[in-house]
C-alpha cells in the first residue's frame, strides 16, 4: 500500500499578527461616560456624533494622546524637560496604540514672518537652488533668506596661542532680510495729529490718546517735569532737539518730585504700550484709536516682496526668488519641473515633490509667499497635510479633524482620495467629521452621543455605514437629511453695491449684494469668496463680520466671562447678598487663595511630567469657601457656572432668580445651538465651531444690519444644520441681510440668492460665474456648484 501523505497544516498565526485592534477601556476624559471601544488597524474609521458629543475627548485627549506621550517618555530626561509635557488622559486600558500624527484644524501662527513657504520648507530647498544658481552668485542659502540680516563687525580678538596677541579682525554675514521692513513687506507709520494737538501745550492738555488725561501720571508727571522739555511751550513750536526727545528718545531715568522714573519718546511708548497688544483683545474705543493712528504700507524699498535688492538680483532663467515665492504654486512646480541642472538634481526632485503635492491637495492656488495667518482654517490644515502625503512611515496612526472643512464638494472628492491613500498604505486613519460624503468612504463608523456635553460621551452605534443608516441614532436619522429649495424666495430692500473689486485673485468684480435676504456666496476653494467679501465689503458700523480667526482666551476664560453674561450674574449675587460683586470672581478678592482661582494645582516634579490634580481646598469650585455661602435663587456662584447654557436660560428666566440681563445673553447662546456648553467651560477646551458661533452670539445683540458669516456650519452636526438654518431665517426677519461664505448644499438650497465664484482656484477663479436664485442655479447646472447642488436636491 502507498504510504498516506498528511494535509500540511496552515502554520499557527504569528504572535505579532494577533495585534490588530487599538482596544480602549473606561475612557473617561472631558465628558466621556467609560467608553469601552476597538478600533481595527489599517482601515478608516470615522467618528461622528452632534457637536459636543466626545469625538475629540475620545480620538484626540485620549488616543492620540497616549500614543504621544508614551512616544515622549522614550526622550531622556533632560531632554523631556525642554518638551511640553501631557498627563496620562483618564482611562483605564488603551492597547495596540501606534504613533500617531495628529492634522488638526489649529491655524498656522500669526507670526508676521511665517509664510505658506516658511511653513513647508519649500522656501528652505529654493534658497539653496538660488545659492548654487542665482547669476550673478551673492552668497550662501541665509542670502536668500528674509529672516536673516545682514551683519557686519570689525575689531580686535585676542588669539590664545603662544604669546597671546590681540590681531585685527573683520566679519561679515550676508543676510536677505530687507533692512526697512525687517522682513515683513510692511511698514507702519504712525498718524502724528492722532496723538495729540500741536497747537497746545502738555500742560494745557495736548495729548489725544485714550486714557492720557492733562493731570495723568505719564503726562504731566514724566513729560513735563522730565527736564527734556518746556510744558508749557506748544508742542508745534519745540525745538528740534526737543522734538527728537519728545518722539524718539531711548528709555531714560529722570528724578520726579523725589522718584525715580522712566521717561521715553512718544513713539515708542505707543508702539509698546497700544501696538503690541492682540488688536481683538483691545476695548472697543482703544482699538478705534490704534485703527485711526496706525497705517500700513507695503515696503517702498523691497516692494513687498521682504528681500534685499541683492537678493532679488540674483536670477535663475530671469527668475528671482522673489518672483519664485510670488507665483501660484502650481506655476511654480512648472518652472521647477523645466529646470535641467544635474549638480542639483536631488534638491529639484525634492522640491518638486512638495510642490506637486500642494497641487495634489487642492492648494496649487496658493502662493509661498502668503503669510501663514491668512490661510482658512481648512487652508492650514491641508498644508500641515502635505509632509505627510509622500511619507515611506507605514503603521501609523493619522488622525485628522474634520480635514473636510472650507472644502467645496467638488474638492471633498480629492480629499477623500488622500485619505483612502494613507490607509492603502498599511496605516490606520482615525477622522473626526461631520459631512455625510467623507462619512461615506469609512470602513468602520463610530457614533458618539446620544447628546452633547453631560448628555453625550457614550457610543451610540460602532460598525458599518450600512448599520449607522439603519441605527435610530441622531446621526443614523439625519444621514440622508438633504435640504428642499424654496417654493418662495424673498425680495430684496436694497443693495450693497461692489464695483471694481480687485482684492488677491478678484478680476475686477462688479456685483450687487443683495440687502435684507440670506445671501450665499460660494465657489471652490480659492476662488476668491473670501476676497470678495472680507476685502470688498467697505467695513462700517452697519456691517458685523463673524470670521473663523480664534478667540483669544487662557483656560480661565469661559463662554460667562467672554459674553459678558458673568456681569449681571455677579451684580445680582453682591446685590441679593449685600456684598462687593468682585467676591463673585475667581479672577478677582473671591478667588481660593490655595489655587489662585484656577480650581487645580499644578505640581512640577522636575524632569517627570507635571501633574494637575483638583484643589483640595476649594474642590475645583475655585471660590473661597465664605464666598459660597452666598445664594441667589438658592445656588451659588460655583453652582451656577456649572450649569449648562439651557440649564442657566431656566434658572434666570423665572422664579427668585430671574434676571433679564442674563437671559438676553443665555437666549442668543441656544440659539447659535450652545444650550450644552457649561458656563465655567475653559475657552481652550471649545472646538473650532464652538467659537464660532459663541462669537456669532455675542455679535447678535450689536446694532448693525449686515452680517456676514464665514462657513457658520463648521463643526455643526447635520441636525444642528437645521437650528442654524432657522436662526439666518429669524436674523433675516428681524429685518437684518445675512451674507454666508458656505460650501454646505443645505445653507445654499435655504438661500433667497446665490453667487457664485469660479470657475475655478487662484487665478482660474476671481470671476462672478453665476447670480440668481437656487432654483436657477440647479437648472442651469452651468457650474460645478450648480452640479453638486442638484445631485444634493435629487433634481
Amino acid at each position: 500500500m502507498a504510504p498516506r501523505t498528511k494535509t500540511p497544516q496552515p502554520p499557527a498565526p504569528h504572535a505579532a499578527d494577533s495585534h490588530d485592534l487599538i482596544r480602549v477601556h473606561g475612557a473617561r476624559e472631558n465628558n466621556l461616560k467609560d467608553v469601552s471601544i476597538e478600533l481595527p488597524k489599517r482601515r478608516l474609521t470615522v467618528f461622528t456624533g452632534v457637536s459636543g458629543s466626545g469625538k475629540s475627548s475620545l480620538v484626540f485627549s485620549t488616543i492620540a494622546a497616549e500614543s504621544q506621550r508614551l512616544i515622549n517618555e522614550t526622550y531622556p530626561a533632560f531632554v523631556q524637560g525642554f518638551m511640553p509635557t501631557q498627563a496620562r488622559p483618564d482611562v483605564d486600558v488603551l492597547d495596540g496604540l501606534t504613533t500617531a500624527i495628529i492634522v488638526d484644524q489649529q491655524r498656522m501662527g500669526s507670526d508676521p514672518r511665517s509664510t505658506v513657504g516658511t511653513a513647508t520648507d519649500a522656501n528652505a530647498m529654493l534658497r539653496i537652488l538660488f545659492s548654487r544658481l542665482g547669476e550673478p552668485h551673492i552668497g550662501p542659502p541665509g542670502a536668500f533668506a528674509f529672516n536673516v540680516p545682514s551683519v557686519t563687525a570689525s575689531g580686535a580678538i585676542t588669539v590664545e596661542r603662544g604669546n597671546k596677541k590681540a590681531v585685527k579682525a573683520t566679519f561679515s554675514r550676508t543676510g536677505g532680510m530687507c533692512p526697512r521692513c525687517e522682513g515683513r513687506g510692511s511698514v507702519s507709520d504712525i498718524d502724528l495729529t492722532q496723538l495729540y494737538d500741536d497747537s497746545k501745550s502738555i500742560a494745557e492738555g495736548a495729548f489725544t490718546i485714550p486714557g492720557w488725561k492733562s493731570d495723568s501720571w505719564w503726562t504731566v508727571r514724566i513729560y513735563a517735569d522730565s527736564g527734556f522739555l518746556d510744558p508749557n511751550k506748544p508742542i508745534a513750536k519745540f525745538t528740534k532737539k526737543e522734538m527728537q526727545d519728545f518722539l524718539y528718545r531711548e528709555p531714560t531715568k529722570v528724578k520726579v518730585e523725589g522718584s525715580t522714573l522712566t521717561f521715553e519718546g512718544l513713539i515708542p511708548k505707543i508702539q509698546k504700550s497700544f501696538l503690541s497688544k492682540d488688536r481683538e483683545s483691545m476695548q472697543p474705543h482703544i482699538r478705534d484709536f490704534v485703527d485711526r493712528a496706525v497705517t500700513f504700507a507695503t515696503c517702498p524699498e523691497c516692494e513687498g516682496t521682504r528681500l534685499t535688492e541683492g537678493a532679488r538680483s540674483s536670477k535663475i532663467n530671469k527668475i528671482s526668488i522673489a518672483d519664485a515665492c510670488a507665483m501660484e504654486i502650481r506655476d511654480l512646480a512648472e518652472w521647477v519641473r523645466g529646470l535641467d541642472e544635474p549638480s542639483v538634481a536631488p534638491l529639484i526632485e525634492a522640491l518638486q515633490q512638495t510642490l506637486d503635492s500642494f497641487v495634489e491637495i487642492g492648494l496649487g492656488y496658493l502662493a509661498l509667499d502668503r503669510p501663514s495667518g491668512t490661510l482658512s482654517g481648512g487652508e492650514a490644515q491641508r498644508v500641515k497635510m502635505i509632509r505627510h502625503l509622500g511619507s515611506s512611515l507605514t503603521d501609523v496612526t493619522y488622525v485628522f479633524d474634520e480635514p473636510t472643512i472650507g472644502l467645496h464638494p467638488h474638492d471633498i472628492r480629492r480629499m477623500n482620495d488622500l485619505l483612502l491613500r494613507l490607509r492603502d498604505k498599511g496605516n490606520t486613519v482615525l477622522v473626526v467629521e461631520h459631512k455625510p460624503e467623507a462619512i461615506a468612504i469609512a470602513d468602520h463608523v463610530v457614533d458618539l452621543g446620544p447628546g452633547a456635553g453631560t448628555a453625550g460621551g457614550t457610543v451610540c452605534f460602532e460598525g458599518t455605514l450600512e448599520g449607522l443608516r439603519a441605527s435610530d441614532t441622531v446621526t443614523g436619522r439625519h444621514l440622508d437629511d438633504r435640504a428642499v429649495l424654496k417654493d418662495e424666495v424673498r425680495k430684496p430692500t436694497g443693495a450693497l453695491e461692489i464695483r471694481g473689486a480687485t482684492s488677491h485673485n478678484l478680476r475686477d468684480v462688479d456685483v450687487d449684494i443683495p440687502l435684507g435676504v440670506l445671501t450665499v456666496i460660494t465657489g471652490v476653494a480659492g476662488s476668491g469668496k473670501s476676497s470678495l467679501v472680507h476685502g470688498s465689503i467697505p467695513a462700517g458700523e452697519n456691517v458685523i463680520s463673524v470670521d473663523q480667526s480664534p478667540i483669544k482666551g487662557s483656560r480661565r476664560s469661559n463662554p460667562a466671562t467672554y459674553t459678558g453674561l458673568l456681569e449681571p450674574i455677579r451684580k445680582a449675587f453682591a446685590k441679593a447678598n449685600g456684598v462687593k460683586p468682585a467676591l463673585f470672581s475667581a479672577n478677582s478678592e473671591g478667588a481660593c487663595p490655595t489655587c489662585n482661582g484656577a480650581g487645580v494645582i499644578f505640581t512640577d516634579l522636575g524632569m517627570m511630567a507635571s501633574v494637575s490634580s483638583p484643589c483640595e481646598d476649594c474642590e475645583g469650585k475655585r471660590f473661597q469657601a465664605s464666598v459660597l455661602d452666598y445664594h441667589l435663587g438658592g445656588r451659588d456662584i460655583s453652582e451656577v457656572l456649572s450649569m449648562s447654557v439651557a440649564q442657566a436660560e431656566e434658572f434666570f428666566g423665572s422664579g427668585d432668580a430671574a434676571l433679564p440681563a442674563a437671559h438676553k445673553i443665555l437666549d442668543r447662546l441656544v440659539d447659535v445651538g450652545l444650550g450644552y456648553l457649561s458656563l465655567g467651560q475653559p475657552l481652550t477646551t471649545l472646538s473650532g465651531g464652538e467659537r464660532q458661533r459663541l462669537k456669532l452670539a455675542t455679535h447678535m445683540a450689536d446694532k448693525g444690519g449686515v452680517y456676514v458669516l464665514d462657513e457658520p456650519t463648521t463643526g455643526l452636526h447635520l441636525a444642528d444644520v437645521e437650528q442654524l438654518l432657522g436662526l439666518l431665517d429669524r436674523l433675516v426677519d428681524s429685518g437684518k441681510s445675512v451674507i454666508v461664505i458656505e460650501h454646505h448644499q443645505a445653507v445654499m438650497a435655504h438661500a433667497d440668492w446665490i453667487i457664485d465664484l469660479g470657475p475655478g482656484a487662484g487665478h482660474d477663479g476671481g470671476q462672478i460665474v453665476f447670480e440668481g436664485t437656487p432654483a436657477d442655479l440647479v437648472a442651469a447646472r452651468s457650474t460645478l456648484t450648480g452640479e453638486h447642488l442638484a445631485e444634493y436636491v435629487g433634481e
